[in-house]
Protein backbone atom coordinates (compact mmCIF):
# COMPACT_ATOMS: atom_id res chain seq x y z
CA UNK A 1 0.00 0.00 0.00
CA UNK A 2 1.24 3.61 -1.11
CA UNK A 3 -1.87 5.91 -1.65
CA UNK A 4 -4.81 4.27 0.30
CA UNK A 5 -8.47 6.09 0.16
CA UNK A 6 -10.74 5.29 2.68
CA UNK A 7 -14.41 6.06 1.35
CA UNK A 8 -16.93 6.91 4.26
CA UNK A 9 -20.38 7.91 4.04
CA UNK A 10 -20.76 9.88 6.69
CA UNK A 11 -17.95 11.66 8.95
CA UNK A 12 -16.48 9.74 12.08
CA UNK A 13 -17.20 6.23 9.70
CA UNK A 14 -13.59 6.61 8.75
CA UNK A 15 -12.70 6.84 11.95
CA UNK A 16 -14.84 4.29 13.48
CA UNK A 17 -14.45 1.70 11.25
CA UNK A 18 -10.31 2.21 11.03
CA UNK A 19 -8.42 5.15 12.46
CA UNK A 20 -5.65 3.04 14.43
CA UNK A 21 -5.01 1.48 10.62
CA UNK A 22 -5.43 4.72 9.25
CA UNK A 23 -2.65 6.09 11.48
CA UNK A 24 -0.25 3.13 11.18
CA UNK A 25 -0.55 3.26 7.73
CA UNK A 26 0.98 7.35 7.65
CA UNK A 27 3.30 6.36 10.06
CA UNK A 28 4.62 3.80 7.99
CA UNK A 29 4.82 6.29 4.97
CA UNK A 30 1.78 5.84 3.08
CA UNK A 31 -0.24 8.55 2.17
CA UNK A 32 -3.54 8.55 3.03
CA UNK A 33 -7.12 10.40 1.54
CA UNK A 34 -10.75 10.49 3.05
CA UNK A 35 -13.68 10.71 1.03
CA UNK A 36 -17.17 11.81 2.97
CA UNK A 37 -19.82 11.05 0.64
CA UNK A 38 -22.68 12.70 2.28
CA UNK A 39 -23.42 15.88 4.11
CA UNK A 40 -23.12 14.70 7.23
CA UNK A 41 -25.96 16.53 8.08
CA UNK A 42 -28.04 13.55 9.15
CA UNK A 43 -32.05 13.13 9.18
CA UNK A 44 -31.96 14.49 12.56
CA UNK A 45 -30.98 17.75 11.47
CA UNK A 46 -32.78 18.02 8.19
CA UNK A 47 -35.46 20.39 9.79
CA UNK A 48 -33.28 22.64 11.36
CA UNK A 49 -33.08 26.73 10.44
CA UNK A 50 -28.56 26.30 11.44
CA UNK A 51 -28.09 23.19 8.89
CA UNK A 52 -25.43 25.18 6.73
CA UNK A 53 -24.18 25.69 10.01
CA UNK A 54 -23.81 21.89 11.08
CA UNK A 55 -22.73 20.91 8.02
CA UNK A 56 -19.59 22.92 8.38
CA UNK A 57 -19.44 22.37 12.08
CA UNK A 58 -19.00 18.22 11.00
CA UNK A 59 -16.49 19.69 8.74
CA UNK A 60 -14.24 21.01 11.22
CA UNK A 61 -14.66 18.08 12.96
CA UNK A 62 -13.90 15.90 10.28
CA UNK A 63 -10.60 18.20 9.67
CA UNK A 64 -9.83 18.18 13.27
CA UNK A 65 -9.92 14.15 13.00
CA UNK A 66 -7.98 14.09 9.95
CA UNK A 67 -4.92 15.93 11.27
CA UNK A 68 -4.51 13.77 14.43
CA UNK A 69 -4.46 10.30 11.88
CA UNK A 70 -1.85 12.23 9.31
CA UNK A 71 -4.93 12.36 6.93
CA UNK A 72 -3.36 14.43 3.90
CA UNK A 73 -6.91 15.64 2.15
CA UNK A 74 -10.60 15.22 2.67
CA UNK A 75 -12.98 15.02 -0.26
CA UNK A 76 -16.20 15.66 -0.08
CA UNK A 77 -19.28 14.21 -2.01
CA UNK A 78 -22.30 16.70 -0.76
CA UNK A 79 -24.54 14.27 -1.23
CA UNK A 80 -27.69 13.95 1.21
CA UNK A 81 -27.18 12.69 4.12
CA UNK A 82 -28.99 8.94 4.86
CA UNK A 83 -31.05 9.91 1.25
CA UNK A 84 -28.70 7.53 -0.83
CA UNK A 85 -31.23 4.95 -1.30
CA UNK A 86 -33.40 7.68 -2.87
CA UNK A 87 -30.15 9.14 -5.10
CA UNK A 88 -29.32 7.86 -8.54
CA UNK A 89 -26.89 5.52 -8.46
CA UNK A 90 -24.68 6.90 -11.25
CA UNK A 91 -24.25 10.06 -9.35
CA UNK A 92 -23.21 8.26 -6.21
CA UNK A 93 -20.69 6.44 -8.63
CA UNK A 94 -19.80 9.90 -10.24
CA UNK A 95 -19.28 11.55 -7.05
CA UNK A 96 -16.41 8.52 -6.10
CA UNK A 97 -14.58 7.86 -9.46
CA UNK A 98 -14.08 11.90 -9.58
CA UNK A 99 -11.96 11.27 -6.29
CA UNK A 100 -10.48 8.45 -7.70
CA UNK A 101 -8.86 9.76 -10.43
CA UNK A 102 -7.71 12.74 -8.29
CA UNK A 103 -6.15 10.32 -5.23
CA UNK A 104 -5.34 7.67 -8.22
CA UNK A 105 -4.98 5.06 -4.98
CA UNK A 106 -3.72 1.53 -5.05
CA UNK A 107 -6.24 0.54 -2.40
CA UNK A 108 -9.56 1.96 -0.91
CA UNK A 109 -10.90 0.63 1.99
CA UNK A 110 -15.15 1.29 1.53
CA UNK A 111 -18.09 0.20 3.58
CA UNK A 112 -19.38 -3.36 4.56
CA UNK A 113 -22.31 -4.51 2.28
CA UNK A 114 -24.24 -6.15 5.20
CA UNK A 115 -24.29 -2.68 7.40
CA UNK A 116 -27.84 -1.93 8.78
CA UNK A 117 -27.30 1.80 7.48
CA UNK A 118 -28.60 2.53 3.60
CA UNK A 119 -26.41 4.86 3.00
CA UNK A 120 -23.18 2.51 3.78
CA UNK A 121 -24.67 -0.66 1.51
CA UNK A 122 -25.22 2.06 -1.30
CA UNK A 123 -21.47 3.53 -0.77
CA UNK A 124 -20.42 -0.18 -0.99
CA UNK A 125 -22.32 -0.57 -4.50
CA UNK A 126 -21.07 2.19 -6.15
CA UNK A 127 -17.30 1.69 -4.54
CA UNK A 128 -17.57 -1.76 -6.62
CA UNK A 129 -18.56 -0.02 -9.59
CA UNK A 130 -16.11 2.50 -9.54
CA UNK A 131 -13.13 0.02 -8.94
CA UNK A 132 -14.08 -2.51 -11.32
CA UNK A 133 -11.26 -4.85 -12.50
CA UNK A 134 -10.61 -3.42 -15.72
CA UNK A 135 -7.61 -2.50 -17.52
CA UNK A 136 -5.84 0.41 -16.82
CA UNK A 137 -7.71 0.08 -12.80
CA UNK A 138 -5.35 1.62 -10.43
CA UNK A 139 -7.04 0.10 -7.59
CA UNK A 140 -5.05 -3.03 -7.05
CA UNK A 141 -6.31 -3.72 -3.10
CA UNK A 142 -10.37 -3.31 -1.80
CA UNK A 143 -11.02 -3.92 1.53
CA UNK A 144 -14.37 -3.32 3.69
CA UNK A 145 -14.13 -2.39 7.18
CA UNK A 146 -16.40 -2.70 9.94
CA UNK A 147 -18.12 0.17 11.67
CA UNK A 148 -19.22 0.61 15.16
CA UNK A 149 -23.18 1.13 15.69
CA UNK A 150 -23.85 -0.30 12.06
CA UNK A 151 -21.98 -3.54 10.89
CA UNK A 152 -22.85 -5.13 14.49
CA UNK A 153 -26.48 -4.01 14.00
CA UNK A 154 -27.18 -6.24 11.25
CA UNK A 155 -29.08 -10.01 11.77
CA UNK A 156 -26.54 -12.76 11.54
CA UNK A 157 -27.33 -14.02 8.10
CA UNK A 158 -25.32 -15.90 5.75
CA UNK A 159 -25.39 -12.94 2.88
CA UNK A 160 -24.93 -10.36 5.84
CA UNK A 161 -22.36 -11.43 8.31
CA UNK A 162 -19.18 -9.30 8.42
CA UNK A 163 -16.64 -12.05 8.62
CA UNK A 164 -12.68 -10.80 8.49
CA UNK A 165 -10.26 -12.13 7.06
CA UNK A 166 -7.39 -9.34 7.56
CA UNK A 167 -6.86 -7.99 10.70
CA UNK A 168 -4.35 -4.99 11.46
CA UNK A 169 -2.58 -4.56 14.95
CA UNK A 170 -3.25 -1.37 16.54
CA UNK A 171 -1.76 -1.62 19.88
CA UNK A 172 0.26 1.67 19.75
CA UNK A 173 -2.06 3.61 17.35
CA UNK A 174 -5.10 3.09 19.80
CA UNK A 175 -4.97 6.31 21.85
CA UNK A 176 -4.51 8.11 18.69
CA UNK A 177 -7.45 6.78 17.30
CA UNK A 178 -9.39 7.14 20.20
CA UNK A 179 -8.01 10.94 20.55
CA UNK A 180 -8.84 11.55 16.90
CA UNK A 181 -12.73 10.35 17.05
CA UNK A 182 -13.47 12.11 20.36
CA UNK A 183 -13.19 15.36 18.31
CA UNK A 184 -16.42 14.03 16.91
CA UNK A 185 -18.24 16.10 19.67
CA UNK A 186 -21.45 16.04 17.73
CA UNK A 187 -21.75 12.17 17.24
CA UNK A 188 -20.12 11.02 20.92
CA UNK A 189 -21.96 8.76 22.82
CA UNK A 190 -22.00 7.63 26.24
CA UNK A 191 -21.39 4.20 27.41
CA UNK A 192 -21.91 1.42 26.34
CA UNK A 193 -23.55 3.00 23.28
CA UNK A 194 -21.01 1.94 20.20
CA UNK A 195 -20.33 5.58 19.07
CA UNK A 196 -18.31 6.16 23.13
CA UNK A 197 -14.60 5.54 23.46
CA UNK A 198 -15.01 3.06 25.89
CA UNK A 199 -17.24 1.01 23.42
CA UNK A 200 -14.18 1.27 20.71
CA UNK A 201 -11.20 0.03 23.67
CA UNK A 202 -13.30 -3.43 24.33
CA UNK A 203 -14.25 -3.84 20.30
CA UNK A 204 -10.72 -3.24 19.62
CA UNK A 205 -9.28 -5.37 21.82
CA UNK A 206 -12.15 -7.85 21.31
CA UNK A 207 -10.44 -8.15 17.43
CA UNK A 208 -6.99 -8.06 18.85
CA UNK A 209 -8.24 -11.27 20.97
CA UNK A 210 -9.35 -12.69 17.68
CA UNK A 211 -5.72 -13.31 16.57
CA UNK A 212 -3.25 -12.81 19.58
CA UNK A 213 -2.88 -9.33 20.07
CA UNK A 214 -3.85 -6.64 22.42
CA UNK A 215 -5.71 -4.27 19.81
CA UNK A 216 -6.78 -4.64 16.33
CA UNK A 217 -9.26 -3.68 13.49
CA UNK A 218 -11.12 -5.70 11.46
CA UNK A 219 -11.43 -6.15 7.87
CA UNK A 220 -12.55 -8.30 4.08
CA UNK A 221 -10.50 -8.75 1.86
CA UNK A 222 -12.00 -8.45 -1.31
CA UNK A 223 -9.53 -8.37 -4.14
CA UNK A 224 -5.95 -8.01 -4.04
CA UNK A 225 -3.60 -8.11 -7.28
CA UNK A 226 0.10 -8.46 -7.30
Amino acid sequence: MNRVLVIAAHPDDEVLGMGGTIAKLVKNGCVVDVMIVTDGSSSQYRDSNHLTEIIEAKKKETRNCADILGVRNIYYGELPDMKLDATPHISINQAIEDVIEKVQPDTVFTHFWGDVNCDHQNVYKSTLVSVRPVMGQVVKELYCYRVPSSTEWTPNKADTMFMPNYFVDIEQFAEQKYKAFACYTTELRDYPHPRSVQYLRETDKAAGLKVGLLAAEEFMLLRKLD
